[in-house]
């Protein structure tokens, strides 16, 4: 769903420096920064196929918060990456430029475990990602895991990988489970005009 930007006047309610309204870019994931093998569908919201892709935004505030929906088992992989990670080697988190969460339910960067949820999620499970320039935290169906991922460090994009069937829903508003106080969808940098 788009959002609308109000506009701005210069010379009075709707007078000469009146703006249209117009549609905001929403956050998706990038046709543009995908692996050769990995499909997009159901506008930039369904990741299948086989290998990785960024989301169109990066995290540039300071409290961010994104959802996915497994929607089929298979090999997975959800978390943060750099735009120089390769997103055609499945599993992700085998180096320096991806900090992901495994469907095994273990964390990896830099081809270390670096952690493990208490759950491994299921297929239909909903799992909340949560990141605030200091640590990526992991949501299970609204239940908080209490397993953080620090050290991620850089200009990070949500990663989303699959492999052997495995079909993945990403939500970047209007999400499943709230996300924790003080955390928001993922916004996109604009320039003023």
């Amino acid at each position: 769903m788009a959002s609308y930007v109000f506009c701005c006047c210069r010379e009075g309610a709707f007078g000469q420096g009146h703006v249209q309204m117009k549609d905001l870019p929403s956050v998706k994931l990038d046709t543009s920064f995908m692996g050769n093998d990995v499909v997009i569908v159901k506008n930039g919201r369904r990741i299948c196929g086989n290998g990785g892709a960024l989301a169109n935004a990066p995290i540039a505030q300071n409290k961010a918060y994104f959802e996915i929906k497994i929607q089929c088992t298979g090999t997975w992989g959800v978390g943060l990456a750099t735009r120089r990670c390769n997103l055609n080697k499945a599993p992700l988190g085998t180096d320096s430029e991806s900090w992901v969460l495994r469907q095994d339910g273990c964390m990896f960067h830099n081809s270390e475990e670096k952690g493990k949820l208490p759950d491994v999620p299921q297929e239909g499970d909903i799992l909340g990602l949560s990141y605030d320039h200091i640590e990526l935290n992991f949501f299970l169906n609204g239940s908080p895991m209490a397993t953080p991922f620090p050290g991620i460090k850089g200009t990070v994009y949500p990663v989303f990988y699959v492999d052997s069937g495995a079909v993945l829903d990403v939500q970047f508003e209007k999400f499943y489970h709230a996300p924790p106080a003080g955390f928001d969808p993922i916004m996109i940098e604009q320039s003023l005009l």
